[in-house]
This record gives structure tokens, C-alpha cells and sequence, in this order.
């Protein structure tokens, strides 16, 4: 992935080190960390703050695809780990306070199962799917894809953290067995984050993995670090479970609308192709993650039951943000994407990205 610009002191220092032809020093390091613990503690919310969500961003990447032109041998750089371990922190505190986590339920399969599909089913939080089937445009539907690009194109890398963290058991089946169906089954054209780029192709935008990360604000960001705070961290197998579980949960309906809203304005079954894929697929996902996957882990060990609701609460409050934010933003015409200056966006160097987005109603 193209390294981003920066959004602020901590992101700007970090990527400088990051970019230096050798490895990080010792005291720069130490410098930045202390800046990192003082930003975080002085946000007036880490979840929207622009800065230290790159920050973090960044970091995770570097277990992923990587950043271009960074080593693969600062992925556990043990200052960029202490770094990534500072942010970490302040950003779980910051979830924990912020995401409503109702009463638990017993420590059974299908309690946890019930209580998962009835957080579902109580959460009035905005509806973007609403939006797309009835009323987006096509430059809003562009933008819908922009922001969804974070974490759709490398789709279910973050949940497969977990598969070496559950034990060998009913719930590790059910992970790999929602995994498989998401990676294609062993065919690469089916695979989820495959099928995404063809929808994006479809409406003329660019596919690359982080090609717009420029234009994705900080809440969007905070929802794919969530999922990688979880997956990455042992401790948090709980949470990373209940969080695979409300999103499966949460998707087979809005694909449907999102079908629709993509047909509506002439897009072929090529093009809303990945959304059909989910309505089915997810509708059997759904009952996998909740019973098997999350029940099932619950069951070989009780003491997970409260992050397991924690993880499924994470998704429905930070999808809501990020609903209401998108929403509130095309119902007052205006552009859902972050404006930057098109002199700071990383992958406009050829004028693709800043023309996508002033097509997407961005301002570069």
C-alpha cells in the first residue's frame, strides 16, 4: 500500500521514520511514543481524531500487505510494537467507554446466539442501505465504495487473525469454514475482496488496496482498526469472535439494499454481483458465527462470554457512526469524504485519485 500523507504531529513523525532509509533510532522512537501517549490523552476523541488513527492505521498495515518502500523487518520492530501498544491502549479504553454493552446472556450456545441476533434486531442506527436502494446517486454510491474500500479489499484478513487463537474446537471450525466461503472457496475470482474490486471497476474507480485511504475519515478508520486491535491481540479472541458474528449478522439484509440501489441507476449483475454474493452467503454465515463460532466458543470457555458481546457491540456502535455521518453529509450535499489538499494525497500523482474523488464530490 502507497503510504498516506499525514493527518497531524504523530502520523507526520511516524511516517518519517517509517520513510528514513534506516531503522528507526532508539531516542526518535522513544520521542514519538511520549508524543503518542500525550496526543491520546489530550484528544477530545480518539475514535474521530484524524491524527492518531492514521497513526495506528499505519502501524497494523505493517502485519498486512505493508506500507511501500518500509522494510518487512520493522514489522516487529520493538519500538514501532511499543508504539502500536500505546495507541492500542488508549484507543481500547476509548471503545470500552464509548460502546453500550447490554446485560450478559447465560454462557450456552444459544443464549449467546438469541442475544446476538437480538442486538441486531434492536439497533436503529442509521440506514446507509436505505439511503443506496432509494435515494444515492451515482457519485454517492462512488463514495459508499470509497469508504468501504478500507476494509473490503483485504476482506476477512482481519477476522483470520483469530484462527490461530481459538482452540482446536467447535468455534475454530466455524471460523475457518466462514473463512473459506470468504477467500473464494480456493478460487481466486471468487474471492470477497475480488469481487469488491470488480464493483469498484464498474463505477470507474481505481482498485488498488489504499488508493483513497487520503479520503477515508478517522470514525472509518477506528472501524477497520477495531477489527485489527481484536484479531491481533490473544486476550481479545473474545472480542474478535463476537465481532465476526454481529457483522455477518448484520450484513445479509443491507447487501440486499445495496443490490438494489446499484441496480436502480443501471448497474449491470456484474457490478452489485458482490452484494448478491452476501445476501446468500452471509445468511447462512450469520447462523454459523453466532451458534458455532461465538456460542461455541462461549461454551469451551465462559470467562469470554462479556467480550464476546463487547466485540458484537463494537460493530453496531461504530457502523452507526459511521452511518450517521455519511448520512448527515449527503442529506445536507455534501461530500461524505475527507477533503485534502490534492498536493498531499499519496497516490495522485498522476491525477487519477483527486479526479475519482472530485467525481465522488470530494474537494482535493
Amino acid at each position: 500500500m502507497k503510504i498516506p500523507a499525514p493527518r497531524g504531529p504523530v502520523s507526520t513523525a511516524l511516517l518519517d521514520l517509517l520513510r528514513a532509509p534506516d531503522a528507526p533510532a532508539a531516542e526518535r522512537l522513544a520521542a514519538l511514543t511520549a508524543a503518542s501517549r500525550q496526543a491520546a490523552a489530550e484528544t477530545a476523541d480518539i475514535l474521530r481524531d484524524e491524527d492518531l488513527q492514521l497513526a495506528l492505521f499505519c502501524l497494523y498495515e505493517l502485519h498486512y500487505s505493508g506500507l511501500d518502500g518500509v522494510p518487512d523487518s520493522l514489522e516487529w520492530h520493538p519500538g514501532l510494537v511499543g508504539l502500536r501498544l500505546e495507541l492500542e491502549e488508549a484507543f481500547e479504553a476509548a471503545l470500552r467507554r464509548v460502546v453500550p454493552v447490554p446485560g450478559l446472556p447465560e454462557p450456552t450456545s444459544e443464549a449467546v446466539a438469541a442475544e446476538l441476533f437480538r442486538m441486531a434486531a434492536d439497533d436503529d442506527g442509521p440506514s446507509v442501505s436505505r439511503y443506496v436502494a432509494s435515494k444515492a446517486t451515482k457519485e454517492q454510491l462512488q463514495e459508499f465504495l470509497i469508504l468501504r474500500s478500507v476494509y473490503q479489499l483485504k476482506e476477512a484478513d482481519p477476522h483470520s487473525w483469530a484462527i490461530p487463537r481459538l482452540p482446536v474446537g467447535r468455534a475454530k471450525a466455524a471460523l475457518i469454514e466462514i473463512q473459506a466461503d470468504e477467500y473464494g472457496g480456493g478460487r481466486p475470482e471468487r474471492m470477497h475482496s475480488h469481487l469488491f474490486g470488480v464493483t469498484m471497476k464498474g463505477l470507474e474507480l481505481e482498485t488498488a488496496y489504499g488508493w483513497y485511504l487520503d479520503f477515508v475519515p478517522a470514525v472509518t478508520l477506528a472501524s477497520s482498526n477495531a477489527m485489527s486491535l481484536f484479531g491481533l491481540n490473544r486476550r481479545l479472541r473474545g472480542a474478535i469472535a463476537g465481532h465476526l458474528a454481529a457483522f455477518e449478522i448484520t450484513s445479509s439484509i443491507p447487501n440486499s439494499f445495496y443490490a438494489r440501489g446499484f441496480r436502480r441507476l443501471g448497474f449491470d449483475d456484474d457490478v452489485t454481483y458482490y452484494f448478491d454474493e452476501h445476501v446468500e452467503a452471509d445468511a447462512v454465515h450469520e447462523q454459523i458465527a453466532a451458534r458455532d463460532l461465538a456460542g461455541g466458543l462461549v461454551e469451551s470457555d465462559p470467562e469470554l462470554l462479556a467480550d464476546v458481546i463487547f466485540g458484537a457491540a463494537t460493530v453496531l456502535t461504530l457502523d452507526a457512526m459511521m452511518g450517521e455521518d455519511q448520512l448527515t453529509a449527503w442529506q445536507d450535499g455534501r461530500s461524505s469524504l475527507r477533503s485534502v489538499d490534492s498536493a498531499d494525497a499519496s497516490g495522485a500523482a498522476d491525477g487519477a485519485l483527486a479526479a475519482a474523488a472530485v467525481a465522488a464530490g470530494a474537494t482535493p
